[in-house]
């Protein structure tokens, strides 16, 4: 079943029907010799019975693979505190008289009761916390570890069903059955996702930026050994190492390299994302779309060959994951967008990782997927990968998949509890603060929502004064993936009126359109070391004495540096008058 509106519609008048049928009879005069009594019976029963739906959702979506059932969760889980409310209610009105005294007297005497309201109050907080804005509020951690309560007050509701039957057990025992089979399940799954995790660490460690055998960063040649056409506009370049060993650096999933080009008598410095895993350590791979407009793209696909060398500079970035943040994670990709999170996908299969890996891939045509026949053999040999792909227009003939742009109907049809998830996504811009603003409209924390660009921050983003860094949300670079034209038009955009001043030298120039500190200093013969030009080295941070500058990569400065205003000179358009020291 694709449609979760319609689950969730289904469940939501099923679970009605009985209390419904309930009411009519109690109308009607015809709930038997003791009306109270068998109205108390009927919705405790009906209220465990809810609760054991509710925590059967989860491993019965993922044995039988219908994703679906984990939408119908919440509202099983307050169809059962409903019925327990009301089972109390009954019991306090009609029984009790609305009287505390004798309800509290009641309890003392008969324990079933004491253990009964204890269930009851266990689910109150779930109840209250069931909405997309209290997940945001707690947190996707601590929601997760609160509703974990679901299961004390099951186990609470069973025992107090036992306690409460004199002679026949039988059904009180099979509820108790039941839930057993489904703590086990939960604590078998935790046990082999520790054990799994424990033995993919041993087996290939996770590469992290402590010091290893290789340099944090590198600088210097790759061998583009094979090119591959992905698409009429992508292709992907694999590069390795010139002495024909593995790869002279490490790098996470989701970071990127910079390449130097001269191209028609100047260098240009472009970012690409590594697209392959870490775990390939003979290789890494950019996936580049040609951009008509594009510099360094067109370059790409019309002059480098196989067996051409390219100046590198890598790794950087912190658009990353490797399983170790969270126990599963969504990611959301527009066109060539997909890189890094490719890189993730490749790197957390490799590696057998047992979270749910949900990719929702949105591009224009059928012909526009890339990585297709590698995202399908993937999805069918690793049943936690589920993909979506969606084609902004007309899907045509033999097309039975989505269609049209990510939306919130989308996501929640294909993305169980997302409001629960970490989101990872990569698109064009005006793509990524359209689902930014979804997101968080669906419940999704801000804490848990981390993307990357293909554009920098425009001027109109900028604020009165200081050093301006990277994005707003856990997005530290521009990918650069396909985005030539993206990135020369940032480069124009620079104040014309723009100027800088060596304060040491005692030498300035107005900032022509595109350049960096770091050109005009060579053009005055201003001496500042620098080594990579692409923001990752941090050879060439120099301090903002005045004025105020863009950095297009922040990746080198620490908290530190920003504090005590050092910049990236290589990475540093002026908006007006900046005084450098040096």
């Amino acid at each position: 079943m694709k449609d979760i509106k319609f689950a969730k519609l289904l469940v939501l008048l099923n679970g009605a029907v009985p209390v419904a049928l309930l009411g009519i009879d109690a109308f009607r005069h015809q709930l038997g010799a003791n009306p109270v009594n068998f109205a108390i019976r009927t919705t405790g029963l009906l209220s465990l019975i809810f609760l054991l739906l509710s925590l059967t959702t989860t491993p019965l979506g993922r044995i039988t693979g219908w994703r679906w059932l984990t939408q119908t969760r919440r509202t099983l889980g307050l169809y059962a505190f409903f019925h327990a409310a009301l089972h109390f209610a009954i019991f306090f009105v009609f029984d009790r008289a609305l009287s505390i005294g004798s309800t509290f007297s009641e309890m003392l005497v008969r324990p079933y009761l004491t253990i009964g309201s204890a269930g009851l109050l266990m689910m109150v907080p779930l109840a209250v916390t069931s909405t997309n804005g209290m997940i945001k509020r707690l947190g996707a951690a601590r929601w997760k570890q609160l509703h974990r309560l679901a299961y004390p007050a099951a186990v609470a509701g069973a025992l107090h069903y036992y306690m409460l039957v004199k002679a026949d057990v039988r059904q009180p025992v099979a509820f108790a059955t039941l839930l057993a089979i489904l703590l086990g399940y939960r604590l078998l799954a935790h046990y082999l996702k520790l054990r799994t995790a424990y033995q993919k660490s041993q087996a290939a460690p996770v590469p992290t930026n402590a010091a290893t055998t290789k340099p944090r960063f590198w600088s210097g040649q790759l061998v583009v050994a094979q090119i591959f056409v992905e698409t009429p506009e992508v292709r992907t370049f694999r590069l390795v190492s010139t002495t024909g060993t593995g790869l002279p650096f490490e790098f996470l999933p989701g970071q990127y390299l910079n390449i130097s080009l001269a191209i028609d008598g100047r260098q240009v410095h472009r970012s690409y994302t590594i697209a392959s895993s870490p775990t390939r350590g003979g290789y890494c791979e950019i996936t580049v779309k040609r951009e008509a407009g594009g510099t360094s793209s067109r370059y790409l696909h019309d002059h480098v060959r196989e067996g051409d060398l390219l100046d590198i500079s890598a790794p950087a970035g912190r658009f990353t994951f490797t399983g170790a943040s969270a126990s599963s994670v969504v990611l959301i990709a527009g066109g060539v967008g997909i890189t890094p999170l490719m890189s993730k996908i490749r790197y957390l299969t490799d590696r057998g990782w047992p979270g749910d890996i949900d990719l929702v891939f949105c591009v224009k045509t059928e012909v526009d997927i890339i990585f297709r026949e590698e995202l399908e053999y993937l999805q069918k040999r690793h049943p936690n990968l589920h993909v979506t792909v969606t084609l902004s227009r007309s899907g045509g003939n033999g097309w039975s998949g989505e269609c049209g742009r990510v939306t919130p109907a989308l996501l929640n049809r294909v993305v169980p509890q997302l409001a629960t998830r970490l989101v990872h996504f990569c698109g064009p811009e005006e793509m990524n603060q359209s689902l930014r603003r979804i997101l968080v409209e669906m419940g999704v924390p801000e804490d848990q929502i981390q993307f990357e660009s293909f554009i920098r921050p425009a001027a109109s983003e900028l604020p009165a004064g200081g050093v301006v860094v990277g994005t707003a949300v856990a997005a530290t670079r521009n990918p650069s993936l396909a985005a030539d034209q993206a990135a020369d038009r940032n480069g124009a955009a620079t104040v014309a009126t723009a100027s800088v001043i060596f304060a040491r030298s005692g030498k300035s120039q107005t900032v022509p359109a595109g350049k960096t500190v770091l050109d005009v200093a060579e053009d005055l013969g201003v001496n500042i070391d620098y080594d990579c030009r692409a923001g990752i080295c941090g050879t060439c941070k120099i301090k903002l004495l005045s004025g105020r500058v863009r950095l297009a990569v922040e990746d080198a400065l620490t908290p530190a540096d920003r504090a005590n205003r050092l910049i990236l000179s290589c990475q540093a358009h002026c908006f007006d008058e900046v005084t450098i020291d040096a």
